[in-house]
C-alpha cells in the first residue's frame, strides 16, 4: 500500500508544524531563563545596594558617637 499525494502532504505538514512548535518551545524557554536570571542579578545588586546603605548609616552613627565622646 502507497501513500497518496494528500497524504504524504499531510504528513509534511503535520511534521513541519511539530518541529516549528517545538523550536518555538525552545526560544520561549531561553528568554524565560534569561528573564529569570536577569531578575536574580537585580535582586542581587539590591540587596548590595542595602547592604552598603545599612553599612553607610552605622559608619555614620559610630563617627558621631566617637566625635561626641572626644574631650
Amino acid at each position: 500500500m502507497s501513500l497518496d499525494r494528500r497524504e504524504i502532504a499531510k504528513d509534511v505538514v503535520q511534521q513541519s508544524t511539530e518541529a516549528a512548535i517545538a523550536s518555538a518551545g525552545h526560544v520561549v524557554a531561553i528568554l524565560f531563563e534569561t528573564a529569570r536570571k536577569i531578575t536574580t542579578e537585580f535582586g542581587a545588586f539590591g540587596t548590595e545596594i542595602f547592604e552598603i546603605a545599612e553599612s553607610s548609616r552605622r559608619a555614620g552613627h559610630d563617627g558621631t558617637d566617637a566625635a561626641d565622646s572626644k574631650p
